[in-house]
């Protein structure tokens, strides 16, 4: 079963940091894009970034691109998130996902939480 937890989310000034953790486990994810979405209050889930498992090749929405940074390390099965420069508008719950075109696999974890304050 697989599973994806995030961790690292928390309260931070407009203009701090925070890196968000993503623990995969119960598969292997060789061929999976694995990215990031997040849902502020009343919006919809939007995209964040991503990054292959394989090759490490990332993208990243025009809105954190600059700001924010994607890794991950295979070793740990564990993808990163690097927020620089928060802004409020950045305050969301941060969802992981693992997604793989063929054969169809979609995994999501719960989600963690981020508040930047004025």
């Amino acid at each position: 079963q697989v599973q994806l937890v995030e961790s690292g989310g928390g309260l931070v000034q407009a203009g701090g940091s925070l890196r968000l953790s993503c623990a995969a486990s119960g598969g292997t994810f060789s061929g999976f894009a694995m990215k990031w979405f997040r849902q502020a209050p009343g919006k919809e889930r939007e995209f964040v970034a991503r990054i292959s498992w394989g090759g490490g090749s990332t993208y990243y929405a025009d809105s954190v691109k600059g700001r924010f940074t994607i890794s991950r390390d295979t070793a740990k099965n564990t993808v990163y998130l690097q927020l620089n420069m928060l802004k409020p508008e950045d305050t969301a719950v941060y969802y992981c996902n693992a997604h793989r075109a063929i054969p169809s696999m979609d995994y999501w974890g719960k989600g963690t939480l981020v508040t930047v304050s004025s």
